[in-house]
């Protein structure tokens, strides 16, 4: 037996207490910074606030997500896009087929 599964799950005190005193028909949003914390089955239903560093992304937790962690469903990095000249010209070639698009729709 792993070490891990010999200690249980690791779910935070605070938020357990918040998640026991609310109502999940209700809607609020829990807001936490607890990402490490693990959903458990008394969460589900719930919608949570997590924090990625900046912003609360909000967590609508489901069955599937019991034995997860809430920090995997907030991501802290944010994508934009990648760079360089290829991407320039396929963004180029999209931009003109919506225009060659556009005309055709006018004329028809």
């Amino acid at each position: 037996m792993a070490r891990s599964i010999k200690k249980g799950p690791y779910v935070d005190e605070k938020l357990l207490k918040k998640v026991l005193k609310a109502n999940p028909d209700d809607g609020a949003v829990i807001k936490t910074w607890a990402r490490n914390s693990q959903i458990s089955p008394e969460m589900v239903g719930f919608a949570f606030g997590v924090h990625n560093g900046k912003d609360f992304i909000e967590v609508k937790v489901t069955e599937e997500m019991v034995g997860h962690r809430l920090g995997e469903f907030s991501s802290t990095r944010k994508f934009i896009k990648h760079g360089g000249k290829m991407q320039k010209e396929i963004e180029q070639k999209k931009k003109d087929a919506e225009i060659a698009a556009a005309k055709a729709s006018k004329t028809s």
